[in-house]
């Protein structure tokens, strides 16, 4: 399993990033990225916090790749790009965008204004994404998610259903707050297939799309 959208006691979440990162270890995890939400306001004290944890020493770690990250959320779109190239001054190795999901105000624009930038490596559940931004997506390799998450996950048909038409990349993430929120490989399956993907499209999303993203990181 691979999951690039969790959040921990940093902003919104239940966990420690140590525990956080423990309880992935048990299920059995390869990788998995902190992208705790960020502004202005809190971005140097989250990647501060977790750059100090040392959380890429195996000694803590055990056997996972552990990426610090952020999710930009709620930003402006004009000053999303901004943001994203401080974040990445600050250490970020992921940078996930907030989508315009439809159970939140998120401000029109969003989407398009993570899709267009380089910076952005995966655009969190994006709603009611138009082809044209899933378009931008594919020509700028950001990913697109499908999401566990209640709420966010109302999209999830059409989120697929647009990146198919475009050839977009697709990401599974549980956009984890607690400890229940945690994926298992049966349950990550049928989530994509719910939304209405067919078994070698599920494979691709949940295993060779993420190993290419983790490529990219580590590299």
């Amino acid at each position: 399993m691979y999951d690039f959208h969790t959040h921990s006691l940093l902003s919104d979440g239940e966990l420690i990033p140590s525990e956080l990162v423990r309880r992935a270890v048990f299920k059995g995890y390869e990788a998995i990225a902190i992208t705790d939400h960020v502004d202005f306001t809190n971005v140097e004290h989250v990647l501060g916090s977790l750059k100090k944890l040392e959380l890429h020493d195996n000694s803590n770690s055990g056997d996972i790749t552990v990426i610090i990250g952020v999710e930009i959320s709620h930003v402006p779109p004009e000053k999303i790009g901004k943001l994203a190239l401080k974040a990445e001054d600050l250490g970020a190795e992921l940078v996930v965008v907030h989508g315009e999901t439809i159970v939140e105000p998120v401000e029109s624009g969003t989407n398009s204004a993570a899709v267009s930038n380089p910076s952005v490596d995966i655009l969190a559940h994006p709603g009611l994404i138009s082809e044209e931004e899933a378009e931008i997506a594919k020509e700028n390799g950001v990913y697109l998610e499908i999401t566990s998450r209640k709420g966010h996950c109302l999209t999830n048909g059409h989120v697929a259903m647009v990146a198919r038409e475009v050839g977009a990349k697709l990401l599974l993430n549980s956009d984890l707050h607690s400890p229940e929120d945690f994926l298992t490989k049966e349950l990550g399956a049928r989530i994509l297939a719910g939304a209405g993907l067919n078994h070698g499209e599920v494979i691709k999303v949940m295993e060779e799309n993420p190993r290419e993203l983790l490529k990219k990181i580590v590299w």
